[in-house]
């Protein structure tokens, strides 16, 4: 199992940006998947957070610019950025938790990482 980020890019202030993040391999179920960015000299940090049932979770700094979601019969998240500011200027990692057959628990898979940076 892999998951496979894209989307990023340099755009100015108050632009958008869609990320996708694609799970592909064996795959049984995904439960959580959620986005994470690492700013430079930053700890990683949770952005958005969906469940399976579509659930979603925000950090406070993007609350009303972000939206999370997903497409479970394609395996893919999405997060549309609106509004974004240079504070928002941060490689950003997808994550899930994938079960690859009904008899195995499930395990975090993490994506590579695409970068998003904002200009003032």
């Amino acid at each position: 199992v892999q998951l496979q980020a894209s989307g990023g890019g340099l755009v100015q202030t108050g632009g958008s940006l869609r990320l996708s993040c694609v799970a592909f391999g064996t795959i049984f179920s995904i439960s959580d998947m959620d986005w994470y960015r690492q700013a430079p000299g930053k700890q990683r940090a949770l952005v958005a957070r969906i469940n399976s049932g579509g659930k979603t979770n925000y950090d406070d700094s993007v609350k009303g610019r972000f939206t999370i979601s997903r497409d479970n019969a394609k395996n893919t998240m999405y997060l549309a950025m609106n509004n974004l500011k240079p504070d928002d200027t941060a490689v950003y990692y997808c994550h899930a938790r994938i079960g690859s057959s009904i008899l195995s628990g499930t395990r975090d898979y993490w994506g590579q990482g695409t970068q998003v940076t904002v200009s003032s």
